[in-house]
């Protein structure tokens, strides 16, 4: 039986991203470990949520074990208190193969398992973030440092998952990876088509609604510029957010949002624990990010049966069959977005046909099920005899928060 270890940058991620993933590799007969910081997104460590998680994962057999990782910021010696940890804890558990996914654990990850003397490791790119979508001197420096520890780090994998090929391109021409060879291109985390079900879109009052980490990155300040630019003319027409705050160098603070509201422009509901009702009462996902891996919450909008409105932007344009299931506008353009979200506004019959599309797509590129096929196939881990691991397994229950 294969041992595999899983390593995070979340530990909300662990469940909500990598939960299905996690269950087929079980299912194909191996052992699974899992670990992640104890941190929520503003870095606050968190005893419910960590518990809470913990819990969910034992459900299907796979121990938890916490990290000191701060996922952002670079500071080398918590970075060297948490590879020399890292290091430890998998030379005590002696996996067979170490999968690490975001940027730090990638590094980290890769890095502790080469010292444990690990010969098989694997990362994924899930999106490129806030170092790789900056023109300052600070994000530059910062790209230098970056790229450094990821060519070091990457050297050592057999294998490196992207979620798109401009990621794939990206670092090649930064010669973090010398060449394709390594790469394997995966449609992003994929969506479990069954769990985020086709719901009748909301049309009777307009509903636009984006899903997401309270980042500027995400294109945040454009949705909002164009809600203002809507608004007036649309009253009715609603503007909805859903995320938890941040503590990324590029994060949205919470005078800004309060100030959102006080204006009238958007509606701000928080972190949740399960988008989908807030996916079912709205009309049309938008997400004008400047840059994603793939987007898990448009993937849940499109197997939902939502049109999507995003960038063209390197994992965005992706998801979205320009004027089939929505609209591509250029990154950090609102009045391009606005003239797109009255697209649906003035013509409603878009928004269950274009719906229909996206989930069209998402049962035929992003069905998790076809995403972790590809992912494990190249682990190369022959699958075992199968037990009766579906008494064990049982259900994993959804974590929905968005990261």
């Amino acid at each position: 039986m294969g041992k595999i270890l899983v390593i995070g940058g979340n530990i909300h991620s662990l469940v909500h991203f990598r939960g299905d993933m996690m269950k087929k590799m079980l299912l194909e007969g191996h052992e699974v470990f899992a670990m992640a910081p104890e941190t929520d997104l503003e870095g606050e460590k968190d005893v419910r949520l960590t518990q809470s998680v913990a819990a969910r994962l034992q459900t299907i057999g796979v121990p938890y074990f916490p990290i000191p990782l701060n996922r952002t910021g670079i500071n080398p010696f918590r970075d060297l208190h948490s590879l020399f940890y890292l290091t430890r804890k998998i030379h005590e558990l002696k996996p067979d193969v170490v999968l690490s996914y975001t940027m730090k654990p990638a590094i980290y990850g890769s890095l502790a398992a080469r010292i444990a003397g690990v010969g098989n490791s694997f990362s994924m790119i899930t999106g490129l973030g806030y170092v790789f979508t900056g023109e300052t001197l600070r994000r530059k420096m910062l790209l230098n440092i970056v790229s450094f520890l990821y060519k070091v780090a990457l050297g050592f994998n057999q294998k490196v998952y992207f979620m798109n090929p401009d990621d794939l391109e990206l670092f090649v021409k930064l010669k973090i990876l010398p060449g394709p060879d390594k790469a394997v291109l995966i449609n992003g985390s994929g969506v479990n088509v069954d769990h985020f079900y086709l719901a009748a879109p909301q049309t009777d009052q307009i509903v636009f609604l984006i899903i997401a980490r309270l980042l500027w990155d995400k294109g945040i300040r454009e949705y909002v510029n164009a809600a203002r630019i809507l608004k007036q003319k649309y009253p009715t027409v609603c503007w909805k957010i859903v995320g938890p705050y941040d503590n990324n160098p590029s994060a949205v603070s919470r005078s800004d949002i309060q100030n959102w509201q006080q204006e009238g422009i958007i509606e701000y509901l928080g972190a949740v624990e399960d988008v989908r009702p807030y996916i079912a009462e709205s009309s049309v996902y938008v997400l004008p990010s400047y840059r994603e891996g793939t987007p898990r919450s448009v993937l849940e909008a499109m197997s939902m049966g939502r049109p999507i409105i995003t960038t063209d932007a390197p994992g965005c344009r992706e998801t979205v069959v320009d004027n089939i299931n929505g609209f591509l506008v250029p990154v950090k353009d609102s009045e391009s977005l606005a003239k797109a979200m009255e697209m649906f506004i003035q013509n409603k019959e878009l928004i269950a046909e274009m719906g229909a599309n996206s989930r069209d797509l998402a049962e035929e590129r992003y069905d998790v099920n076809k995403v972790n096929l590809s992912i494990i196939q190249a682990l190369e881990l022959k699958a075992v005899r199968k037990e009766k691991l579906e008494s064990r397994i049982g259900e994993l229950t959804e974590y929905e928060t968005h990261i």
